[in-house]
C-alpha cells in the first residue's frame, strides 16, 4: 500500500523541512510514501479560499484510495489506534492511502465529507507542526506494526 501525504502551503522553515525529510525517510524504509503540497489560496473570503483549496487537493487524489483528513473536529486515536488504522487498510490490500492537512480555513463541508475525520489533538497546532506532527506518528504506526521498539 501506498502513503500519499497532501497539504496546503509550502513547508518554509528550516526546521520543518528537515524534520519532514527524516521522517518520510524513515517511513520510506517501511513503506512507500509520497508528500505533496498544494497551492494555498489568498485574497478570498474562506469558503472561496476552503473550496479552491479542496479543488486543488481533489485532484492529487486517486479515485480508489482511503482518504483521512486531518481535522480539529475528527476522532482522535491514540498511537496503537492509527497502527491499526494504516495495518487493517495494508492486509485489506489496499492500493493507496491519503492523509491531507487542510489550509488555514480547513475543508469545504463537501470534501470532508469524502473522508475518514481524524484529530491529533484537542489542542490547536500551525499547519507546519502538524505535518511533523502527522509523518511522526506515520513512522510510529510502523514500528508498532513492525513491533519495534520506538514506541514504549
Amino acid at each position: 500500500m501506498k502513503l500519499r501525504v497532501l497539504w496546503v502551503g509550502k513547508s518554509r522553515e528550516a526546521w520543518v523541512k528537515e524534520a519532514l525529510a527524516d521522517y518520510s525517510g524513515r517511513i520510506r524504509h517501511y513503506n512507500p510514501l509520497e508528500l505533496c503540497e498544494v497551492r494555498d489560496e489568498k485574497g478570498a473570503g474562506a469558503e472561496e479560499m476552503r473550496r479552491r483549496e479542496c479543488e486543488r487537493l481533489e485532484r492529487q487524489i486517486p479515485p480508489n484510495a482511503i482518504l483521512v483528513l486531518l481535522d480539529e473536529r475528527g476522532e482522535q486515536l491514540d498511537s496503537p489506534g492509527l497502527a491499526a488504522l494504516i495495518g487493517k487498510q495494508r492486509d485489506a490490500g489496499i492500493g493507496e492511502m491519503v492523509f491531507v492537512i487542510g489550509g488555514a480555513y480547513g475543508f469545504s463541508e463537501e470534501f470532508r465529507r469524502r473522508g475518514r475525520l481524524l484529530s491529533l489533538s484537542r489542542m490547536t497546532f500551525t499547519h507546519q507542526m502538524v505535518r511533523v506532527f502527522l509523518l511522526e506518528q506515520l513512522y510510529r504506526a510502523f514500528t508498532i506494526l513492525n513491533n519495534e521498539p520506538y514506541h514504549h
